[in-house]
């Protein structure tokens, strides 16, 4: 920490930057731990997933973190921006019961730390302490962490001691206790708190005195914790249970651990936009329907989880009250609800898994047999979502296609999951969509695997690709400067011409890309495109270049403006 004058230590504060840092840590202390978690988790279900469903919402936060980052780029976004962001990323990719709820305690700190509610809740302390625009104090920290706590509890139907909630409550008690304006000692004060609660769960909770371990969400908190005073200090911190580690407990030793009362069949969760009264009315019905209720968001944006026998009654609830969507079923032991009642299909030898830009292009690669994975602009998928295209592939092989440079290590995460599942998978680092696309056209499944992959590698490291788009505010490129509206085209993922007209700039950039030669030119049009736009730059290519062909699709909505490949 930098001293000031006088040998003072200057008090450490939270700003948008240290919130980045500490949503990498976190997600980097949560990929460490996932394994251990994963295995010591047997409530409220002992399907061993806590530490992957932690990992997952953590790096649905970091990735909506960074989004903001980029959008301001080259100025900081506002500490506010920044922890609603890490809010709305950790709600919109909340992963069970765990990741739920951390989802609500990202979202109370962001109410105390994102705005007006954080001045008027330290108004009613007696204090002038409050969250600016560029930083907050250690007592704010603190008041975050303590609305982090209550609302976690608000949000979960029936809170059950000994859990999560049990371990994020002492840790906002010994950050008050801290009385402190760092921010880096309140933190490791919340830490130490959350340490000692978490070495206490076995005694509280029945389940894990029976199993012999710790509360799994408790100990995914207290990897969170430790995260935020390393990026607040530099400290780096390591807990150890009270009797030198947490037990390991099999996934059959979990399935033989007495039940309370047994427990429903299936995990539902979904997004739900619907107003307050809707909300009320859903939790009630959902309350009646099954157990480990939890609903977290607000202002119109809701993430449900409840456990359930009946299903589809979950679903029905939420359509009436709003609009679900990203729905997900999950039969507790048995895998995919929705084939449970049919007998498991036979794996199929190989598949490809191709995330993709667009409509179009998702219908595109279906027809070549590929299983997709839309995106949606500003909210490219997590690796949770890879990993579940992949088991929907339900393949001994699978050949994955992230189609964009920004995708390679969240693919990576997801292949390394399968592999665990006992998918052998292989990542092409495909950059662009059209690089997917020549890949596609060479694969041959009846092949041997790593000569289908090497066939695939070489077809797609041999088209550049290229890319329409239009500038969002002026700013500084390898071209020169552009002004917002500017139709910027790129190759290999650099600003290489500056224009007016998209047809113009489309054809500057293929004459530059076909300069060093190509058999093939690949256009992709994005929903705004004319169709008279591909007609004059396939003229283009025609007369200018013998010899090479041109192949034209529609991306549709979501895709870019234009996409360009040259084989």
């Amino acid at each position: 920490m930098p001293d000031g004058q006088g040998g003072e230590q200057v008090p450490q504060n939270l700003d948008a930057v240290a919130v980045r840092a500490w949503c990498r840590l976190a997600l980097d202390a949560l990929g460490r731990a996932r394994e251990e978690i994963d295995s010591i988790n047997v409530y409220p279900v002992a399907d061993g997933d806590t530490g992957t469903n932690l990992y997952l919402t953590v790096e649905s936060a970091s990735q909506a973190v960074d989004a903001a980052f980029t959008g301001h780029d080259p100025a900081l976004p506002s500490l506010a921006e920044t922890v609603r962001a890490m809010a709305h990323g950790a709600l919109i990719g909340a992963r069970g019961n765990s990741g739920t709820i951390l989802s609500q305690l990202f979202r109370g700190m962001a109410q105390i730390l994102g705005g007006p509610e954080g001045d008027e809740r330290a108004k009613t302390h007696d204090t002038d302490h409050t969250a600016h625009a560029d930083h907050a104090d250690g007592h704010v920290l603190e008041l975050a962490l303590r609305r982090a706590a209550e609302s976690a509890y608000e949000a979960v139907a029936h809170p059950v001691e000994g859990t999560v909630l049990t371990v994020a409550t002492a840790a906002a008690k010994a950050a008050g206790a801290a009385g402190s304006t760092d921010c880096g000692t309140v933190a490791r004060a919340a830490y130490d708190g959350a340490c000692v609660a978490l070495d206490e769960t076995p005694g509280q909770l029945a389940v894990l005195g029976r199993a012999g371990v710790v509360d799994a969400g408790g100990r995914g908190l207290v990897a969170v914790l430790g995260a935020l005073v390393r990026a607040l200090s530099g400290e780096t911190l390591s807990h150890k249970a009270a009797d030198g580690g947490h037990a390991r407990v099999e996934a059959a030793e979990c399935e033989e651990l007495p039940a309370d009362g047994g427990g429903p069949a299936f995990e539902v969760i979904y997004l739900l936009e619907a107003d307050d009264s809707a909300v009320a009315r859903l939790r009630a019905r959902l309350d009646r329907l099954g157990d480990s209720l939890v609903v977290v968001g607000g202002d119109g944006l809701w993430n449900v989880h409840v456990h359930v026998d009946d299903a589809g009654a979950a679903v029905e609830a939420g359509v009436e009250a709003g609009r679900p969507h990203r729905i997900r079923i999950t039969h507790f032991g048995v895998g995919d609800a929705h084939t449970t009642a049919q007998p498991p299909r036979e794996r199929t030898q190989r598949a490809i898994v191709a995330v993709v830009p667009g409509e179009g292009l998702a219908g595109l690669y279906a027809e070549a047999g590929a299983t997709t994975v839309p995106t949606r602009v500003g909210e490219p998928p997590a690796s949770g979502e890879l990993v579940d295209a992949i088991r929907r592939a339900h393949a001994r092989e699978v050949v994955l296609l992230p189609n964009d440079a920004e995708l390679r290590h969240t693919a990576a995460a997801a292949a390394e999951q399968a592999r665990t599942e006992g998918v052998r998978v292989a990542l092409i680092p495909t950059r662009s969509a059209v690089q997917g696309i020549a890949a596609l056209a060479v694969h041959a499944p009846d092949r041997r695997f790593d000569e289908d992959v090497v066939a695939m590698t070489s077809a797609a490291g041999a088209t550049r690709y290229g890319e329409l788009a239009v500038a969002e505010r002026q700013s500084w490129t390898m071209a020169g400067i552009c002004q917002a509206g500017d139709v910027l085209g790129l190759i290999d993922g650099d600003v290489a011409v500056i224009g007016s007209e998209v047809a113009p700039t489309a054809a500057s950039v293929l004459d530059r890309m076909l300069s060093a030669g190509g058999e093939m030119v690949t256009l992709v049009l994005g929903e705004s495109v004319p169709d008279a736009v591909a007609e004059r730059l396939e003229k283009h290519v025609r007369e200018t270049y013998l010899a090479v062909d041109t192949v034209v699709y529609r991306g549709g909505r979501q895709s870019a403006l234009m996409l360009i490949g040259v084989e």
